[in-house]
C-alpha cells in the first residue's frame, strides 16, 4: 500500500508539473502577441498590404523562436495567421477568405512561421542539451574531485553517499554493499529505493523507472559484482548514472585496496619485530646455558667428586647441552617461516641423520617404543641441519602425538630417482576435512590442539624444507594399518648415487 501511495504521488507531481508548464508557456507567448495584435491595428490604420505584415509577424515569430520553447512559439504563430486573415486577407475583419490565392498565402505564413519555430525549438533545445551536458560533467569531475581528495580509509555508508546526494540535488542515495550485505541509505526516498536497490543486486540487472525518478546500477569491477547503487531524483539518467555507479565502484574499491595495504603493511612490520625479538631471544637463551655449561665441565675439574656428584654434573651438562641444541632448532624453524629456505647443499648420508634423529627423540621419550626399519646407506645432495630439523619435527610430532607404550616405525625406501623416509605412528587419524590444510601455515587441527600444545609451524617448514630440496611431504597411510598417521618425506638421490646403482645393476647383469 505504501508502494503504490508513492507512486501515486509521483504520478501526480508529474501531472501538475506538465500542467503548470503549458501555463507558463502560454504566459510567455503573451508578449509577442500583444506585439501581433497591436501592430494588426497600426497596419489596418494605415492600409498596410499583406505582405509587409505577414513579413513583420514572421519576424516576430522568430525572435520569439529564440527565447521561448515550441508551445509559446506555435501559439505566437497561430495568433499572427489569425490576425492577418482577419485584418488583411479580404473579405476584411473576417476569418472567411474569397480568394484561393489568399487562402494558399496564409497556409504558407503558417507552414513557415510553424517549420522556423520547430528548428529554432529545436536548435535552442540542442544549446540546452550540451549547457546541460557541460553542467552535468562539471559536477561529475566535481564529486570527482572531492572524493579522492578524502582519506583512502573511506569506507562504504553515508559519509561517501552524502556528496552525491547534495552536488545532485538527490531526494536520495542507497548503496548496497555486496561483500558486508550491509544497506546504507541517505535521504528520504518515496518510492521504495533500499528494497529496489537490494533486488537489483540479487538479480544482478540494472533497474530504471522514469516514471517515479528511480534508477538502480549494479557495481562491478573487473567483472565481479560488488553491489548496487540506487539513485531517486537523478535529473539526467541517461547522461550520469553510468558515471556516478563507475564513481561509486572505484572509491569502493579503493577503500578495499587501502585496507588490504594497511594490513599487509602491519603484517610486514610484525614479522620485522618478530625478527628483532627472535634475535633477542636467541642472544638471551644462549647466554645462560653457555655459562651453565661452563660451570657444570668446571665442577668436574675442581677436585675428585664422589660418584654421585660427578653423575649429577654430567646430567647438568647433557642437559643444557641438549636444551642449547633445542633452543638453537627452535628458533631456527621460526626463522625458516619468515625467510626463504637457502639449504647449503652438499653429499649427506641421509640413513645417519635420521639414526641421529631416532636416537634422540628415543632418548627423550623412553615410554615410546622407536623402531627404525630399512635404515641401510644412501646418499643425498642436501643441507644436513635442514634436512635434520625437518625430519625432526616429523618425530616429533610422532611422539608428541601417540600415547604412551605405542610404536612409532622409521623406515628409508629409495624408489627411481629419490628416497623417501616415512614416519609411522599409532596416534589418532587426522580427519578427511583437515587433511588439505595441516600444512597450512599456524593451522592446527582440533584434536590436535587438545591433545598437545604447538605453534603450527613444523609442517609448514618441514614442507618448505623439502620443496627446497626438490622433494615433497605428504600424509601417508601406513601399508600394514588402517589406523595411526604417517608422513613421507622424499627428497632426490645425488647423482653419484644413481650412477653407482646403475653401475652395480649392470655389473651384477653381466
Amino acid at each position: 500500500m505504501a508502494h503504490k501511495d508513492g507512486r501515486d504521488e509521483t504520478n501526480a507531481s508529474i501531472r501538475r508539473s506538465g500542467m503548470r508548464g503549458g501555463v507558463r508557456s502560454i504566459l510567455r507567448a503573451l508578449p509577442s502577441s500583444t506585439v501581433v495584435v497591436i501592430a494588426s491595428f497600426i497596419g489596418y490604420a494605415f492600409h498596410l498590404g499583406f505582405p509587409t505584415v505577414s513579413f513583420f509577424f514572421l519576424v516576430v515569430v522568430v525572435i520569439h523562436s529564440l527565447a521561448g520553447d515550441f508551445l509559446s512559439s506555435a501559439v505566437v504563430s497561430v495568433i499572427s495567421f489569425l490576425c492577418l486573415n482577419f485584418f488583411f486577407v479580404p473579405p476584411i475583419l473576417s476569418l472567411r477568405v474569397s480568394d484561393p490565392s489568399d487562402t494558399l498565402a496564409l497556409i504558407s505564413f503558417l507552414i513557415t512561421g510553424l517549420v522556423i519555430t520547430g528548428l529554432t525549438s529545436r536548435a535552442q533545445a540542442a544549446a540546452d542539451s550540451e549547457k546541460l551536458h557541460r553542467t552535468e560533467m562539471t559536477r561529475l569531475y566535481e564529486l570527482a574531485r572531492h572524493l579522492l581528495s578524502w582519506d583512502s580509509d573511506l569506507k562504504p555508508g553515508a559519509d561517501l553517499l552524502r556528496p552525491f546526494r547534495s552536488q545532485f540535488g538527490l531526494r536520495a542515495v542507497c548503496l548496497f554493499d555486496g561483500v558486508s550485505a550491509q544497506l546504507h541509505f541517505e535521504g528520504d526516498t518515496l518510492d521504495h529505493l533500499a528494497e529496489r536497490t537490494r533486488t537489483a543486486y540479487i538479480s544482478q540487472q540494472d533497474f530504471q523507472d522514469r516514471t517515479c525518478g528511480v534508477s538502480v546500477r549494479v557495481l562491478r569491477i573487473a567483472d565481479r559484482t560488488i553491489g548496487a547503487i540506487g539513485f531517486e531524483g537523478l535529473r539526467e539518467v541517461d547522461l550520469t548514472a553510468e558515471p556516478l555507479a563507475a564513481l561509486v565502484a572505484v572509491m569502493i574499491e579503493r577503500s578495499r585496496a587501502f585496507q588490504r595495504a594497511s594490513h599487509a603493511a602491519a603484517a610486514a612490520e610484525a614479522e620485522v619485530f618478530r625478527g628483532a625479538m627472535l634475535d633477542a631471544l636467541a642472544h638471551e637463551f644462549r647466554t645462560p646455558l653457555a655459562t651453565i655449561l661452563t660451570a657444570a665441565g668446571g665442577l668436574r675439574e675442581t677436585g675428585p667428586l664422589r660418584s654421585e656428584q660427578r653423575d649429577l654434573a654430567e646430567v647438568v651438562e647433557t642437559e643444557a647441552s641438549r636444551l642449547g641444541q633445542l633452543t638453537s632448532r627452535l628458533l631456527r624453524l621460526a626463522r625458516l617461516d619468515r625467510e626463504e629456505v637457502k639449504p647449503q647443499m652438499e653429499l649427506t648420508d641421509l640413513a645417519n641423520v635420521v639414526r641421529s634423529v631416532v636416537d634422540q627423540h628415543a632418548r627423550r621419550w623412553p615410554d615410546r617404543h622407536l623402531h627404525l626399519v630399512n635404515c641401510d646407506r644412501v646418499t643425498v645432495l642436501g643441507d644436513q641441519e635442514l634436512l635434520w630439523l625437518a625430519l625432526g619435527q616429523l618425530l616429533d610430532n610422532a611422539c608428541k602425538y601417540s600415547k604412551a607404550g605405542t610404536d612409532i616405525t622409521v623406515s628409508i625406501e629409495s624408489a627411481d630417482a629419490s628416497v623417501a623416509v616415512r614416519v609411522w605412528n599409532c596416534g589418532p587419524a587426522i580427519p578427511s576435512a583437515e587433511r588439505t590444510r595441516i600444512f597450512d601455515r599456524f593451522y592446527r587441527g582440533v584434536e590436535a590442539r587438545n591433545l598437545a600444545p604447538g605453534s603450527g609451524l613444523g609442517l609448514y617448514v618441514a614442507r618448505k624444507i623439502a620443496l627446497a630440496h626438490g622433494g615433497t611431504l605428504d600424509l601417508d597411510q601406513h601399508p600394514e594399518s588402517s589406523g595411526g598417521t604417517g608422513f613421507r618425506f622424499t627428497v632426490p638421490i645425488s647423482e653419484s648415487e644413481l650412477g653407482h646403482e646403475t653401475e652395480i645393476q649392470c655389473t651384477s647383469g653381466r
